[in-house]
């Protein structure tokens, strides 16, 4: 890590911001972190020298995800995910907020939500985000999706700010074609 300084001080950033305790209300609170850690994010992924190479690597076999910090009480995590060209994710949820900037490439994000009456889900928003920008997920705002590399050539990687130690978090994968909904706990690819 070239500029660790400049993580550092992100992690720094991002722990006064969660261990602000003026706002009581568990809505507003999230919509607090959610606007200030979109910031912080936006200010680190603006500089493409500070991620270490072992947690830009990716693997044939699947995208990867790299734990790169987890507040010691486990208020929030910061992941690498790397996708090598045509890598995807199961649809999916987090459970918890969650604040995504692309540092190098290019995702595609299907966004879904489910049916009340017959439990299918229901594509509502396809997007893409280009190196420096962000996109937040959460119960509240949305939280089921799919994302892709949208490169056919090339490796994307993203930071993940997450409200819990999201690879200790149980989630749920999706399926569109019967609707099942399975649960798992993702972990990380390092040690």
């Amino acid at each position: 890590m070239k500029n660790n300084w400049r993580f550092d001080s992100f992690v720094y950033a991002l722990t006064d911001l969660v261990a602000n305790q003026d706002i009581t209300n568990a809505e507003q609170r999230e919509a607090f972190i959610l606007k200030q850690g979109q910031r912080l994010l936006s200010d680190l992924i603006l500089h493409d020298d500070w991620l270490p190479t072992e947690f830009a690597k990716s693997s044939e076999s699947r995208y990867q995800q790299y734990l790169l910090y987890c507040d010691p009480l486990e208020r929030f995590s910061v992941v690498s995910f790397v996708w090598a060209a045509g890598q995807q994710t199961p649809i999916h949820d987090h459970s918890v907020w969650g604040i995504i900037g692309v540092l190098r490439g290019l995702e595609i994000c299907q966004e879904y939500s489910r049916d009340d009456q017959t439990g299918q889900l229901i594509e509502t928003k396809r997007h893409s985000l280009k190196a420096g920008e962000i996109d937040l997920v959460s119960p509240r705002l949305g939280d089921i999706h799919r994302v892709s590399n949208g490169l056919d050539d090339a490796n994307s990687i993203s930071i993940h700010v997450y409200g819990a130690n999201i690879g200790q978090v149980s989630r749920h994968t999706y399926s569109l074609s019967n609707s099942a909904i399975t649960t798992f706990v993702s972990g990380y690819d390092n040690a």
